[in-house]
């Protein structure tokens, strides 16, 4: 099988987003999706990844996830943006993802991110096993997702490094809790293969350890002053990026305080940008107390003026 999307040289880099899903009244709310998109093709963001965890893909039905991309595709081509589209897909079910994929074949997205089977805890070997199938069968580059807080199995650097040496696996969003195996598969990886780290509070160290870039929910909030910190580690300048970060910082611990999405949902509404801050169960709507911290930071000029 021939890969004609691969990267001929390097896979993702820069800054992605894994875009919220909006719901109103438990339905795909598209007239948000519309405008959230349309604002998100007009900040400093390198991809945008549709049905992610923070997009609750799990919750999401298949209709519903190819109702989002044709949105997201549509509005693209009407602001006259080339910002490439991803999916997020995951599963425990290997030959059923296969299928999915398959009939996947025409959508107008350029990548997938497939994290490592949840519950089921394969070993390395079906882990090996799994990604390669979903590879060979993907239409598209494939990039793996490894955070084993949430699928219950990591994906170890020897896998790591096997799946990357398949023509149409990537790179990989790095969620696995551990320094020490980031920093090393920073150091053993291939060239062509990017790490983009899914941790937003580690995002300049892991820029500063040499990862290509991060994949963050919180930069749906102050957009341009995350691809900042990029753009001065790329530049050289250290320092610049380090005073940056330390403006930051306190993004995702409030964006995090409670379950992703439902705080930035909270913001975004807030903000205008969708009508409802709803969440599907078993996500629920944020605390009183969180809320009216975000209401307080989203008034502070600093934050308000760069929302």
């Amino acid at each position: 099988m021939t890969f004609p999307n691969r990267p001929s040289a390097a896979g993702p880099a820069g800054l992605w987003l894994p875009l919220v899903t909006p719901f109103r009244d438990g339905a795909l709310d598209e007239t948000s999706l519309r405008r959230l998109v349309r604002h998100f093709l007009a900040q400093p963001l390198d991809g945008l990844i549709l049905g992610a965890t923070t997009g609750e893909g799990l919750a999401l039905d298949a209709d519903e996830l190819a109702r989002i991309v044709a949105v997201a595709a549509e509005t693209r081509a009407t602001s006259g943006s080339v910002m490439p589209l991803h999916i997020g897909l995951g599963g425990s079910h290997t030959a059923r993802m296969v299928t999915q994929l398959e009939r996947m074949a025409d959508w107008p997205v350029s990548g997938v991110l497939v994290p490592a089977p949840h519950y089921s805890r394969p070993s390395q070997a079906g882990l090996l096993a799994h990604f390669r199938a979903l590879a060979d069968a993907a239409p598209w580059p494939l990039m793996l997702y490894n955070i084993p807080y949430r699928s219950g199995v990591g994906i170890a650097n020897e896998t790591m490094l096997a799946l990357a040496a398949h023509p149409n696996i990537v790179g990989v969003k790095d969620c696995c809790a551990d320094a020490l195996q980031s920093f090393a598969l920073l150091q053993q990886r291939p060239r062509g293969f990017s790490v983009l780290t899914g941790e937003d509070a580690l995002f300049y160290s892991a820029l500063a350890h040499g990862a290509d870039g991060g994949i963050l929910a919180s930069a749906h909030v102050r957009t341009a002053e995350f691809a900042a910190i990029g753009r001065h580690v790329r530049s050289g300048d250290q320092r610049a990026a380090l005073a940056a970060w330390h403006s930051l910082a306190e993004v995702p611990r409030l964006l995090f305080a409670e379950p992703n999405p439902a705080p930035i949902k909270h913001w975004l509404w807030r903000q205008g940008l969708i009508d409802s801050p709803e969440v599907r169960l078993p996500m629920t709507g944020i605390s009183d107390g969180l809320a009216a911290r975000i209401d307080a930071a989203m008034a502070e000029p600093r934050l308000s003026a760069c929302a």
